[in-house]
């Protein structure tokens, strides 16, 4: 298997069973949108917290130049971490959120 698709499969298998929790209060779903065209993979939150309504993404993970892009992580998981279990080597990860100045001070990759 090549490094993309072995990424792509790691990546799938983390946030599909990160969406298996299901969430404490309302309404809510968590739901996959996998875009394996394009290698963009989020888990969005969608329902009701009683009157509230909840949309959003709660993980956002990219893959760039056969690197994965940590966008967003609204969850207490430490992804990145959980990438390192799985086997991804650390320069391979890049901290998107944080400022490309200070990716380089992160100990994972820098674009």
């Amino acid at each position: 298997m090549d490094k993309l698709e072995h990424y792509r499969q790691i990546i799938q298998t983390i946030l599909s069973e990160y969406a298996k929790t299901p969430v404490a209060n309302g309404e809510i779903e968590s739901q996959l949108v996998f875009d394996t065209e394009r290698d963009h993979y989020q888990v969005m939150d969608v329902g009701w917290d009683g009157y509230r309504r909840v949309h959003g993404c709660v993980l956002h993970l990219d893959i760039k130049e056969d690197k994965i892009w940590v966008q967003h992580n609204a969850t207490e998981m430490r992804i990145a971490h959980e990438l390192v279990a799985m086997g991804i080597p650390k320069e391979d990860i890049v901290l998107g959120f944080q400022a490309p100045y200070a990716r380089e001070y992160t100990g994972f990759g820098v674009a």
